[in-house]
This record gives C-alpha cells, sequence and structure tokens, in this order.
C-alpha cells in the first residue's frame, strides 16, 4: 500500500494521463463530419416488440458548501515547535579519535603507527611545540620506527644510510591516505575541544587554527638537501656535518631524516591542508 504522501504525488500525474487517453479516444471514434458519397439503402422496417429502454439517471447537483466566516481577532493556536535535537558530543577518547582517523584512511598500517593513549593532549601539545620551534619527545603522537638509524662511511666520512629514510615511507603512506576534505572536516568536528585543550597551555584568544598553520609553516620552511647527507656522532647523537642544517630546529631536522622524496611528499601534503585551513578561516 502506497504512503499518503506518495499519493499526493502521484494523483496530478494520473489526472493528466486520463486527460490524454480521453483526448485520444475522441479523436479516434468520434463520428466524421464529412457527409457519405454512397446511396444507403432504406431499412426494411418489421413489426418488433418495444425494446426496454432504462430512463437515464438524472444526476442531482452536489449543494454548494455554506461560506464559513472567520473571526479575525480569534486567537490562532501556535503550531507546535519542532524540538532540536542537540548533536551528539564528539568521542574524544583515544578509541574514539582512533576510530575517527582509521574511517577516513585506507591504510592498513594507520592504526598501527599511532600511540595508544592521550591522542587529544598529544596532538594539541606536538603542534604547539612545533609552531614554537620545539620538539617534546614525550608528546609524540606516532610510535617511532622499528628500524634502526643507519650510516655508512665513506672516503673518511660517515653518511646516511638509505635505508634510514624508508623507514619513515609508511608514515608518509598513512599521511596521503587521509583525503584533504575529509581530514579537515574531521578537525572541524573535534576544533572545540581542541581549542578548549590549547587555552590550557597557550594563548586563549588565539585560535588554533593559525597555531596549526604556524606549525606547517616551519616544516615548509625546511631546506631541500642533496644525499647523501654527511653526519657525525658526538657519542651520544648523530649531527649533522653542515652547520646550516644543524642550525634548523628539531622538527625541521627531523623532517630532514625522512629523506627527500618522503620530504617532498610531506610538503606536498602540507601545502594542500594548509589552503584548505587558510580558505575556512577566511570564510568564517
Amino acid at each position: 500500500m502506497s504512503e499518503p504522501g506518495e499519493k499526493r504525488t502521484l494523483a496530478p500525474h494520473v489526472v493528466i494521463i486520463a486527460i490524454i487517453i480521453v483526448v485520444i479516444l475522441a479523436i479516434l471514434l468520434w463520428p466524421s463530419s464529412e457527409p457519405e458519397e454512397d446511396v444507403v439503402e432504406e431499412p426494411v422496417v418489421t413489426e418488433q416488440e418495444p425494446l426496454d429502454v432504462e430512463e437515464p439517471e438524472v444526476f442531482e447537483p452536489t449543494p454548494e458548501p455554506e461560506p464559513v466566516e472567520i473571526d479575525p481577532n480569534a486567537e490562532v493556536e501556535p503550531m507546535p515547535e519542532t524540538p532540536e535535537v542537540e548533536p551528539e558530543p564528539m568521542d574524544t577518547t583515544d578509541d574514539g579519535i582512533r576510530a575517527s582517523l582509521k574511517s577516513i584512511s585506507e591504510e592498513a598500517k594507520a592504526d598501527e603507527l599511532l600511540v595508544k593513549d592521550g591522542l587529544l593532549q598529544r596532538f594539541v601539545v606536538s603542534v604547539t611545540n612545533l609552531a614554537n620551534d620545539e620538539v617534546t619527545p614525550n608528546h609524540q603522537l606516532f610510535k617511532a620506527p622499528e628500524q634502526e638509524f643507519r650510516t655508512y662511511n665513506q672516503a673518511g666520512k660517515e653518511w646516511i644510510d638509505a635505508a634510514s629514510y624508508k623507514r619513515y615511507t609508511p608514515y608518509v603512506n598513512m599521511l596521503e591516505s587521509f583525503e584533504n576534505e575529509a581530514l579537515i572536516d574531521l578537525y572541524d568536528q573535534y576544533k572545540d575541544d581542541v581549542q578548549a585543550k590549547y587555552a590550557e597551555i597557550g594563548n586563549p584568544d588565539k585560535p588554533f587554527n593559525e597555531v596549526i598553520i604556524d606549525a606547517i609553516d616551519q616544516l615548509l620552511n625546511t631546506p631541500e638537501v642533496p644525499v647523501p647527507v654527511e653526519v657525525y656522532s658526538d657519542s651520544v647523537a648523530y649531527k649533522y656535518a653542515d652547520e646550516r642544517l644543524e642550525e634548523l630546529n628539531d622538527a625541521q631536522k627531523q623532517l630532514l631524516r625522512t629523506g627527500p622524496d618522503n620530504m617532498r611528499r610531506i610538503k606536498a601534503k602540507l601545502r594542500e591542508i594548509k589552503t584548505l585551513l587558510e580558505e575556512r578561516n577566511g570564510s568564517e
């Protein structure tokens, strides 16, 4: 059985179709007005019993409804207001955020590369530190690569092995797996919670969108250098032999360690995200 709304929708079409059918039948069956040229013989009249002819049924006209008087001063009951449905609060737990990220990424390892706890807090702190030329190991969003950093010696110097760059490729694949619009939409859903977290550690009057753009600019300003890259060890950590590279901030030096190909891919993604953020900032 059709729903009432469906009947109302189909009724006008049914009427139009019926009218078209009636018009077609009228054209096909209506007698011609042209006289016949053939001679018609007079019919022979024979006595027949009278046929019972039913009297045509007479239809009484439907009386018109009596007019209804409307009191202009009468109070009109207001239409019942549709209750506003409040949106469900975003799930800011680690499981909720991880599920949201997995919903917009087809990269199988996306969940494996993320840390297990404090994702929202880590995100806010990491971006804030990056915007301020700082890196805090205790607030990283991703797990460290399983493979070790490798170098090789040649001509009495130490160089970064290309295999060290490949260990960051899964992270870049994950970053590229996120569709830009979907990623920004997801961020917009968490933006209020992110802004509240940032107000606890930063300038409460500064929009966090601006902090993200500052952080992105820090990474985009990382210079691209030819390979191989010379390094040396001071018994504590590896450092760049080129003083200009060693003077970069920690985040930029970390981006260099991903290798030239990965760095170009990361920068391309960051430029796209920055453009979307700036467009949305301008429209707000």
